[in-house]
């Protein structure tokens, strides 16, 4: 995978392709926009184009945010914001690379479309456990404005207000909090013994959940969904340990899958997501993806500030100015206000000594490597305010 050194002439005049109207597609689009204000750019998505923060998703009730407030932009606002040509309820179904034309599937037919550059943002989709029961369809997900608009329908027309969360990581505790605290009644189930299991240490955890279960949430470690059934007054869901909980609503926030259905039509390189080098290309020449999709030099993070990162590299490659992407320390703030918590996870690879300190409010655990600080976790706001004095101290993931 390498940058391309001239892009043949029959496509130099050809408009950059961004595929996906996520927020990767469009944080790229902005970053682009600000080095080639006239340059041609086409966006295709198969959705209307809104733009929205996802993120926002998870703590929308908290801020009494209806879906319809959530959009940050419709798709003629966008076109005009961006000076772009946008075409929604499109897909792109092949590609002929020799040629840089692609082939897409619009309201209106099948149609071919030049491109110059190619960026794939396609993102990822949440994980639907494979369950039994007459009410399996009736299990939601909330990755995108439009899956929360379900969600959020089903929530408000549901009397009772009982929630279950199957997943107890980083989204489904974000909405655990955001649920409990807006009055309906949430438990939570996860195979894993502990909330959090891939991000925090045992000690952390056990104070975590205290302070979760303080707001009234309630967990179940050890098992996972297998049935929901229609119930005389919601749903019934069997747990694999043999429980029943009564609910209104379930959500699957058990973790993503990238999007790869694209990238294999096309002969793309993947492996856990789509594989890009640090110039964020794919193994298609001319061919390039950022976001969810993206698993960069060997590192797949879904999480905002990489995103971010990887956008600004890749708008100045498309530019023409080549950029590699830098990884700095990118600590992440867990939407938890019952449980204010901050986490940078060491590399999976790098084994590491966790030790924990008591704060005035809550819990400081750093992981050393041989004296180096490899990640850390701040439980409580007092802890949180050492964020950005400890990533200084950990070590780039890509360097500059």
């Amino acid at each position: 995978m390498t940058i391309a050194a001239t892009i043949p002439e029959t496509a130099q005049a050809a408009p950059l392709v961004i595929v996906g109207t996520g927020m990767a597609g469009y944080t790229l689009a902005r970053e682009y926009r600000k080095l080639s204000p006239d340059s041609p750019l086409v966006m295709i998505t198969a959705d209307d184009g809104t733009s929205y923060a996802k993120p926002t998703l998870s703590n929308a009730l908290a801020g009494n945010k209806h879906p319809d407030q959530i959009g940050l932009g419709d798709a003629g606002r966008m076109q005009a914001q961006l000076g772009i040509t946008l075409l929604t309820h499109t897909r792109m179904t092949g590609i002929d690379a020799a040629q840089h034309q692609l082939q897409i599937t619009t309201p209106h037919g099948e149609e071919t479309l030049i491109y110059r550059q190619l960026v794939l943002a396609v993102g990822a989709t949440a994980i639907r456990p494979a369950i039994s029961g007459n009410a399996a369809d009736q299990l939601k997900t909330a990755n995108s404005l439009t899956e929360y608009r379900h969600f959020h329908e089903m929530l408000s027309s549901r009397p009772n207000r009982r929630v279950l969360i199957i997943g107890a990581g980083l989204i489904g505790c974000e909405f655990a909090n955001d649920l409990q605290g807006s009055g309906y009644q949430v438990t939570v189930a996860d195979l894993a013994q502990q909330p959090l299991g891939r991000l925090l240490p045992a000690d952390v955890a056990a104070r975590f959940q205290q302070a979760m279960e303080a707001l009234g949430v309630r967990f179940r470690f050890g098992t996972s969904l297998t049935a929901l059934d229609q119930a005389t007054d919601g749903l019934l869901a069997t747990l694999s340990d043999g429980q029943q909980i009564p609910c209104d609503v379930a959500l699957s926030a058990i973790g993503l899958q990238p999007n790869l259905a694209l990238a294999h039509a096309l002969g793309i390189q993947t492996g856990r997501a789509i594989v890009v080098n640090r110039y964020l290309a794919t193994s298609l020449e001319y061919v390039y993806a950022l976001g969810d999709c993206a698993e960069v030099s060997g590192h797949w993070l879904p999480y905002v500030m990489p995103l971010m990162q990887q956008a600004r590299a890749l708008a100045q490659t498309l530019s023409g100015q080549p950029a590699q992407v830098h990884y700095p320390a990118m600590p992440v703030a867990v939407k938890t206000p019952a449980a204010p918590l901050v986490v940078l996870p060491p590399p999976p690879a790098v084994a590491v000594e966790w030790r924990t300190e008591t704060t005035e409010d809550g819990l400081i655990a750093k992981a050393r490597h041989q004296d180096q600080l490899q990640g850390f976790v701040l439980l409580g706001a007092t802890a949180g305010k050492q964020r950005m004095a400890l990533a200084k101290q950990v070590p780039d993931l890509l360097p500059a």
